[in-house]
């Protein structure tokens, strides 16, 4: 497999074997898909773990056990104020 940089990603690669951190420029682009792919699996779960706690108020809501449009507000409402406080 070939694989172009541009310049600017090249320069970054030297920066990092000048460092003595890493032997080679392949190793320097394994760590970095290690670490791009590591990203892309976390936001998959944090993706999954978000849709299924709308799938849960959905449910809930779906139930009859949400809150009226007037609660909501005024829980938010509540936090925000709670904030405000806390931060002046």
């Amino acid at each position: 497999m070939n694989v172009s940089l541009t310049p600017e990603l090249e320069r970054r690669i030297a920066d990092r074997l000048e460092g003595g951190l890493y032997t080679s420029a392949s190793e320097v682009v394994r760590e970095a898909l290690r670490l791009f792919f590591a990203v892309d699996e976390e936001q998959e779960r944090l993706r999954a773990e978000f849709d299924a706690e709308i799938q849960i108020a959905v449910d809930q809501i779906e139930r009859g056990e949400g809150l009226s449009v007037e609660e909501s507000y005024r829980r938010v409402t509540d936090v925000i104020n709670t904030r405000r406080r806390k931060a002046g």
